[in-house]
């Protein structure tokens, strides 16, 4: 009888090794990469077709949402986030990142024309610009402005719109380009009255300016350059003005979440080489920006006055230029 309770013993123990073996077994498979993206439908698009083309479809599920709400969920939950790859701002990249070093280093070549941290490479970039409607401008007889400070004068008043940098991170490349050039004493009373020459045209939006200059609602605002050059080259009555302040840019990159699930982690990681080598030619040409050797763009998409941000893109230095922005009223 002892025997037979000893042979029990012994059959049960295989029998939770072999459920365990099986439970690692399944563990090993990789699940769905989920994607987090803050990015505009053509970039989703762009990043979808890369990925099916490359017979991924059906391995991933993509969730779009706005840079504020993604910003949010990564700074709060960093790697206890549900998403395996990320498309996001980069500075809010490298934010959460300083936090929680959530983020697993690339492990392919991206060949940057740049020099970026080993966790994220860009997907993207947009840079800002002045653009006016040429028929309002000539109706009311007003002067082409050169500058941002241009659009302070008298003449432009309730004629101009900006996007708001409490929600667009556009707005950030119209703030740094006043701050740099004019320092924060001078740059606020430029900005102040920039804002009163808006009255009601702050968008919340990044694209809201150039839908207003569009439809001839305003003379002129601030945003992104390519779209504008895009409206020109379509013959609408559209410029773009390089303003003496200079043109910035803002990146969004692709970034990898450091989990326990390390094949899921893999096949997220080959996502997002994908995403870099085959996405790009068609992203590139609704966001003209080079990024990588071997990319060109045309003439008329290279802003005329580049500058770069002087401190580092960080959420505390986003934060900083809220509240210039909001004392500047």
């Amino acid at each position: 009888m002892k025997k037979i309770f000893k042979n029990l013993i012994l059959c049960l123990m295989l029998a939770s090794m072999l459920i365990g073996l099986v439970g690692c077994a399944s563990n090993s498979k990789p699940q769905k990469v989920v994607i987090y993206t803050n990015a505009d439908k053509e970039a989703v698009q762009a990043m979808q077709n890369s990925l099916n083309t490359a017979g991924y479809e059906g391995k991933y599920v993509l969730q779009s949402m706005g840079t504020s709400e993604l910003g949010g969920k990564l700074m709060a939950e960093g790697d206890k986030i549900e998403a395996n790859l990320v498309t996001m701002s980069s500075y809010f990249v490298e934010s959460a990142q300083q936090k929680h070093k959530m983020f697993a280093e690339l492990n392919f070549e991206t060949k940057a024309l740049e020099k970026y941290p080993a966790y994220y490479t860009p997907i993207l970039a947009n840079t800002g610009a002045i653009f006016i409607n040429t028929q309002v401008i000539k109706d009311k007889g007003l002067a082409i402005p050169k500058s941002i400070k241009d659009l302070t004068k008298d003449e432009y008043k309730g004629l101009v719109s900006i996007p708001n940098i409490m929600n667009s991170s556009t707005a950030w490349l119209l703030m740094q380009a006043i701050i740099s050039e004019y320092g924060e004493v001078e740059g606020k009373m430029v900005l102040n009255k920039l804002i009163q020459n808006c009255g009601p045209h702050i968008e919340t939006s990044g694209s809201g300016p150039i839908k207003k200059v569009r439809v001839g609602e305003v003379a002129a605002g601030f945003g992104l350059r390519h779209q504008a050059v895009a409206d020109k080259v379509a013959g609408k009555p559209m410029d773009y003005i390089d303003p003496i302040e200079g043109n910035y840019t803002l990146t969004e990159s692709i970034a990898v979440v450091k989990k326990a699930d390390t094949a899921t982690t893999q096949l997220a990681m080959e996502m997002a080489k994908i995403i870099i080598e085959k996405a790009r030619p068609e992203l590139i040409k609704d966001y003209p920006v080079a990024l990588y050797q071997g990319e060109v763009v045309t003439d008329v998409n290279k802003a005329g006055n580049l500058k770069n941000f002087e401190k580092p893109l960080t959420v505390e230095l986003l934060e900083a230029h809220q509240e210039f922005f909001k004392a500047a009223k």
